[in-house]
């Protein structure tokens, strides 16, 4: 059983920045890549960022592109997620997710551990 819990959600104004953290705990020792997605109300969950075991690699979509950027520190078993510049189409509740498998997914599926969630609301 892997635990995913995510913080450093909240509100902040348009231009701003948040750093979001997600821990791992139980048996992390079977996660390889992790990532994060994001859900809006009444749309559909969206792929956000991934990163590799290592860090080497990272991914992320257009959308956030050069503002938001995906770090771990496989020592503290937890997963980063710095956002800045944020815009109020950024609000939404963003999901830590892990897998099993190597190198980084862009699709849902692909993930076996996912978090409860935390909100991020942007202000205009």
């Amino acid at each position: 059983q892997v635990q995913l819990v995510e913080s450093g959600g909240g509100l902040v104004q348009a231009g701003g920045s948040l750093r979001l953290s997600c821990a791992a705990s139980g048996r992390s020792f079977s996660i390889n890549s992790m990532g994060w997605f994001r859900q809006a109300p009444g749309k559909e969950r969206e792929f956000v960022a991934a990163i590799t075991w290592l860090g080497i690699r990272a991914d992320y979509p257009e959308s956030v592109k050069g503002r938001f950027t995906i770090s771990r520190d496989n020592g503290k078993k937890t997963v980063y997620l710095q956002m800045n510049s944020l815009k109020p189409e950024d609000t939404a509740v963003y999901y830590c997710v892990g897998r099993s498998g190597r190198g980084t997914a862009t699709e849902r599926a692909l993930y076996d551990y996912w978090g409860q969630g935390t909100q991020v609301t942007v202000s205009s």
